[in-house]
């Protein structure tokens, strides 16, 4: 074999596949994953010279409209039933677990102030949290401990994860509705938020135990 048609056919085995077929592989690699995943992940799995981030703007573009759809969540990607026909998939959810209204404001209190500590969180609702609340959420997997603060002590933090996100179909934490939102479609009772007018609470202090039925 001459060096020409050597270098060609070693060329050849690390030239990348067309662009539709890797759209085809990103499509398979998403539907057999059982959890999001992020574009490294997916492109350590694509041959060698694929561009994994063109061929899935394709992807995204080409399920536009369609009854399922390539959605983001935080920086990975899944394929999730569009928006509108959440009600044809009635029949199949799984029963919601009730939180309480401490662990809803927690839940609030960690998503809208993140990275927020302990003794934040505490400040903000006005009573303390039990560590039931925090073990609740956090076995849930919808908070998880990020960094330490860098002050005395070095207290942890918590964060919303992905699977917060991915639950309630939010790209990322900037995408959380506003307060009046909240209310207007009912998911927010009419009283002041965790941390205003704390004086008004019924002062029992920590309420884990009572059920609140806004979130079922």
């Amino acid at each position: 074999m001459s060096d020409g048609a050597e270098q060609g056919s070693v060329a050849s085995l690390f030239e990348a596949p067309p662009l539709a077929e890797q759209e085809r592989m990103i499509e398979a690699i998403l539907f057999a994953a059982d959890k999001p995943m992020t574009l490294a992940q997916i492109e350590a799995r694509m041959p060698h010279g694929s561009d994994a981030g063109e061929a899935l703007t394709y992807l995204r573009k080409r399920y536009e409209g369609r009854g399922v759809q390539v959605s983001k969540i935080g920086d990975a990607y899944a394929f999730r039933t569009a928006g509108d026909l959440g009600f044809l998939m009635s029949r199949e959810s799984v029963e919601p677990r009730k939180l309480s209204r401490a662990a809803i404001e927690t839940l609030a209190i960690i998503a809208y102030h993140q990275p927020v500590t302990r003794a934040e969180i505490e400040e903000i609702r006005g009573v303390s949290v039990s560590r039931g609340t925090l073990d609740l959420l956090l076995e849930l997997e919808w908070i998880k401990i990020g960094r330490r603060r860098m002050t005395p002590g070095r207290p942890a933090t918590f964060v919303v994860t992905q699977g917060f996100l991915d639950h309630f179909a939010l790209e990322s934490a900037k995408d959380l509705p506003g307060i009046r939102e909240l209310r207007d479609a009912g998911l927010l009772e009419n009283r002041p938020m965790p941390g205003k007018g704390a004086e008004q609470d019924d002062g029992d202090g920590e309420d884990d135990d009572d059920q609140d039925d806004m979130f079922e």
